[in-house]
């Protein structure tokens, strides 16, 4: 027999546990290079940047559009870890509590 006040008790642990995940996306950082490691974005689970540094060669006004390229790639691809760290980090703190669910993907929900 369905027990709702069970499942409700499992609800709420399961949003006390998405916060607590949550709060501890901030602290997840990941890191995207481009151009062989000369430009190197660095994100946080949050997905708001944390840092870019570009190598020192790049520093003319020739290489603008190059460094603008690769730093958008940096980016990008840093952006992509921590999205998968965070989903990461989803899933082990409800993991667990609700049932596997085919289709249903808690991680896909930030």
């Amino acid at each position: 027999m369905f027990d709702m006040m069970k499942m409700m008790g499992k609800v709420k642990e399961m949003q006390a546990k998405m916060q607590e995940a949550q709060s501890k996306l901030a602290y997840i950082q990941e890191t995207g290079e481009a151009g062989a490691g000369m430009v190197k974005a660095t994100v946080n689970g949050k997905k708001q940047v944390i840092s870019i540094d570009i190598d020192e060669s790049l520093m003319t006004k020739s290489d603008k559009e190059t460094v603008q390229d690769l730093t958008v790639a940096a980016i990008n691809m840093a952006m992509d870890k921590a999205d998968i760290s965070a989903k990461e980090e989803i899933r082990k703190s409800t993991e667990g509590i609700m049932p596997n669910i085919p289709g249903m993907d808690l991680g896909s929900m930030f």
